[in-house]
């Protein structure tokens, strides 16, 4: 079966995160996964949890300044203070809520000699931080047309960071999303990078709505997944059309059986 998370990112946005996390739990949802919750307490967020039985499974390091144009520091010569200090916001927020994952982004920087020292070196130091905790590192490509000068827009490139890090609790994110806006041959490239998927998201191409429109078919891809042995959890990190739970029938039409 296909073990569904709701990424309360994007879904539930009119309310705030507390009441998202409830509204996961009453919409079947048994976990979630957050981007930049430090606005909020994290033994708050680890009530909620408790309250609504869902489990957090991950969130994302601060991507420091959004005015600049950035979007993660990993990548960021210069700054590897910055980055081991929103790496230690996140390990400290995984710690409290239960998470068992942190999407360290990477940031947008040219891929230099330069920039993957720095990023391969920030990220040896934050394995090593969180194996001791019981924590995965993930690791995402973003495309080019959402976030231009990301370090890494291609999952292989991402595969090859994986490589140079030699940590076995950094893991590649595998977005559907923007694997088939960036690249295609989705199920493909999800076969071949398979040992180094942590994680896997989904939404819509191009809209990055519910997967139940665009140019992926994701019956499909949700078959390549089941044969594929995969054990992780699918996190649906979409933009709801409109009203979040409404738009959840997409599960049904694709057989509700088929999913947890």
């Amino acid at each position: 079966m296909i073990r569904l998370s709701a990424n309360l990112g994007f879904m539930w946005p009119d309310r705030p995160l507390l009441e998202r996390i409830a509204a996961a739990g009453r919409a079947g949802f048994s976990a979630i996964e957050l981007h930049w919750p430090y606005d909020v307490r994290a033994d708050d967020i680890a009530a909620a949890c408790k309250e609504s039985r869902v489990r957090l499974l991950g969130l994302n390091t601060a991507g420091g300044n959004a005015t600049a144009g950035e979007f993660g520091l990993g990548a960021l010569s210069g700054r590897e203070a910055d980055f081991a200090a929103a790496f230690a916001q996140a390990l400290d927020y995984a710690r409290v809520t239960g998470a068992t994952a942190i999407h360290a982004m990477a940031g947008v920087a040219p891929d230099t000699p330069e920039t993957e020292r720095t990023l391969v070196q920030n990220l040896r130091t934050a394995s090593a931080e969180a194996a001791a905790a019981g924590v995965t590192i993930l690791l995402e490509a973003i495309n080019s047309r959402d976030k231009p000068g990301y370090f890494y827009q291609q999952v292989e490139r991402v595969a090859q960071v994986i490589e140079a890090v030699a940590a076995p609790n950094v893991k590649l994110m595998y977005d559907a999303y923007h694997v088939g806006v960036g690249q295609g041959d989705v199920i493909r490239r999800f076969e071949a990078l398979l040992p180094l998927i942590g994680h896997v998201q989904i939404a819509a191409v191009p809209s990055r709505g519910e997967p139940d429109e665009g140019e992926l078919n994701y019956p499909a891809i949700f078959d390549a997944i089941e044969a594929s042995g995969y054990q992780g959890w699918v996190g649906c990190e979409y933009r709801p059309r409109g009203d979040t739970d409404a738009g959840l029938g997409w599960r049904e039409r694709f057989g509700r059986a088929r999913f947890t």
